[in-house]
């Protein structure tokens, strides 16, 4: 939920072009948590007073969790 509000930040200062939210109801699988344990252990979530957008990399192993956490939910 913050970095929905931080993205729409980012957006209204130009650090983006654009923000699309979607509103999901995703279980905490295996994958969720893998996924979130990449993210907390290498990103800190930008404050308000924030002067760029990072965005977040993702290798190639977290990309696997990534994909099937879209797959497991009928995103992609």
């Amino acid at each position: 939920m913050v970095m929905n509000g931080r993205a729409e930040l980012a957006s209204e200062r130009n650090f983006i072009k654009e923000v699309r939210i979607l509103q999901l109801n995703i279980p905490h699988s295996a994958h969720v948590v893998n996924y979130e344990d990449y993210i907390n252990e290498r990103y800190e979530i930008p404050d308000e007073d924030m002067d760029h957008w990072e965005e977040w990399k993702k290798d190639e192993k977290i990309m696997i969790d990534f994909n099937a956490v879209l797959k497991e939910n009928h995103i992609s």
